[in-house]
């Protein structure tokens, strides 16, 4: 750590050239929180005008990193140079003086204003009455640097998830951003849409007139656009080097280590689909459901997922896929058409899923599937705490209660400190096992997921798509939901696009054509054209 004189004596300063991409040296970063060391020892460089990947674990560091980079942590030891200058950030507004931003997973703008308006109002030293005339005048004179346009006079609202995220860019170049971290730049957005941000940045960065750092997950992205890419594990530097000397296999090993490889990246869990002929488990005909708003958000939904079967449906957040799941699982009330469970009526409610054994696994289940507060035991003792041998007549026995929850526990892996640690104190990844082992515990017929692999890294992620994958061989039918097009594709048997509320495409995943699916999702499919 800088003495205080040094830290006195070295203040942020603007880059000497605002057109040219800035280097980042990190050089023995250490930070730490009570007695956990969230990064260790970690030094790493990114060269000016590269588009530098940053991969890891979910607990890895890379938050921890970015957020000592850009002024939200200060390190407790270490050093960062700029352009070879020792630097020592102390807050946000220090890193954007050094031309230092941020373009973060979920969008940052004002939906209701224009895009002028969003990029004049970013500003730090936006004036009390705002001269729009000349300030439009400006934003034309820097509209002709950019290699992409975005229309100034649009309202945010009105803008598809690409061009929000090419507003979030523009942004950071209009305030002379030249070191530029991506969180998770793609996660809403199309394959059409990641590649076209992802080849803009990178021309950018070849050009020499900014610098990217992108946290990711996604081993295709890192392949296809990143120069260079550092791996954090354990708060600590595994591995680095230039992507054309590496290849996914060994960004995985550095990643969770030589042992859990193959535990690691988006399991290829899909199987040998039953036979088409065989009678639909869930059949959906015609649903509709409204949104929080009133407005119809599924609209005449059609499916079939056949026992033995994991049956994807893929779409960019907000197309009636929450909707159509909270449906499912008893969340939402469903105003038209009908869902049938192996031919019978089911309208979702608690008799009807312990009768037809429907189960589910929403999306962040701590807040969807769970009550934070209460212990282990007693969640997952949700689906039966009314039934021996957990409950005596109107009595609840706790024995019981706490031997079902241990055998749970060791079965199914789950950390914690113990059956009473209440639920809101475990992981992401365990919060996913605990409810996993309540949902999976007696006989599957039909399981309903949503976004098993969001918060959680690789390694826990492969565990759950193991047990999803055993339900379905075990022969339940599996709907999966998920914003992950890798997911998807990586373990699903057939594949349902959804746009708008409507299912847009369908294909056998084995013979699924990308480009198809991406058009579909961004809504330019045949169904709609029809």
């Amino acid at each position: 750590m800088p003495s205080e004189a040094a830290m006195m004596r070295v203040r942020p300063e603007s880059p000497a050239d605002p057109d040219r991409a800035l280097a980042v040296e990190i050089t023995r970063m250490t930070k730490r929180f009570g007695s956990l060391a969230a990064l260790d020892d970690v030094s790493m460089k990114v060269q000016a005008g590269a588009f530098h990947a940053l991969l890891g674990e979910n607990g890895a560091g890379k938050s921890t990193l970015v957020k000592c980079l850009v002024g939200f942590h200060p390190p407790d030891e270490g050093e960062i140079q700029i352009d070879g200058r020792q630097q020592v950030i102390r807050s946000p507004h220090d890193a954007h003086a050094l031309g230092i931003g941020m373009v973060y997973q979920h969008f940052t703008l004002v939906p209701s204003m224009t895009v002028a308006e969003n990029l004049v109002m970013s500003r730090d030293d936006v004036p009390a009455v705002v001269r729009w005339p000349r300030e439009l005048e400006r934003l034309r004179a820097f509209m002709q640097t950019v290699p992409f346009k975005v229309a100034l006079d649009r309202p945010v609202a009105r803008l598809a998830a690409g061009e929000k995220q090419k507003v979030e860019i523009l942004k950071q170049l209009y305030l002379q951003r030249r070191f530029m971290i991506l969180d998770e730049p793609t996660s809403v957005l199309t394959p059409g849409e990641a590649d076209e941000v992802l080849g803009m940045l990178r021309d950018m960065t070849r050009a020499g007139t900014v610098t990217v750092l992108m946290i990711t997950h996604k081993f295709r992205e890192v392949m296809a656009f990143a120069d260079t890419v550092s791996v954090l594990r354990r708060g600590r530097l595994a591995g680095e080097g230039r992507v054309v000397d590496l290849d996914p296999e060994r960004l995985a090993t550095m990643m969770v280590g030589a042992r859990d490889t193959a535990r690691a990246g988006t399991p290829q869990s899909r199987g040998t689909a039953r036979p088409p002929t065989q009678p639909a488990r869930l059949s959906v005909r015609d649903l509709r459901v409204r949104g929080d708003g009133g407005e119809l958000a599924v609209e005449a939904v059609c499916l079939d997922v056949r026992p033995g079967e994991i049956v994807g449906i893929a779409g960019v957040s907000g197309n009636g896929q929450r909707e159509l799941v909270e449906a499912l699982i008893g969340q939402r009330d469903f105003e038209g058409g009908s869902v049938r469970i192996d031919g019978a009526p089911y309208r979702a409610t608690r008799a009807e899923m312990r009768s037809l054994e429907v189960f589910s696994l929403p999306e962040e289940p701590l807040r969807n599937a769970c009550v934070p507060g209460m212990s282990v035991a007693e969640n997952m003792a949700l689906r039966n705490f009314d039934q021996a041998p957990i409950a005596s007549g109107l009595w609840l026995r706790r024995g019981a209660l706490r031997t079902q929850a241990e055998r749970l526990i060791a079965q199914f892996k789950v950390k914690a400190r113990g059956p009473d640690a209440p639920i809101g104190t475990l992981s992401g990844g365990n919060v996913q096992r605990a409810v996993l082992a309540r949902e999976l515990s007696a006989p599957v017929s039909v399981l309903v997921v949503t976004n098993p692999m969001f918060g959680l890294d690789f390694a826990a992620a492969a565990e759950i798509h193991q047990r999803i994958a055993a339900a379905r061989d075990a022969g339940a039918a599996v709907l999966l939901v998920s914003e992950d097009l890798d997911e998807l594709l990586g373990a699903s048997d057939r594949m349902l696009v959804m746009f708008e509320g409507r299912i847009v495409h369908e294909t056998a995943t084995p013979s699924a054509d990308l480009a198809l699916i991406g058009r579909c999702m961004a809504g330019h499919s045949p169904a709609l054209a029809a």
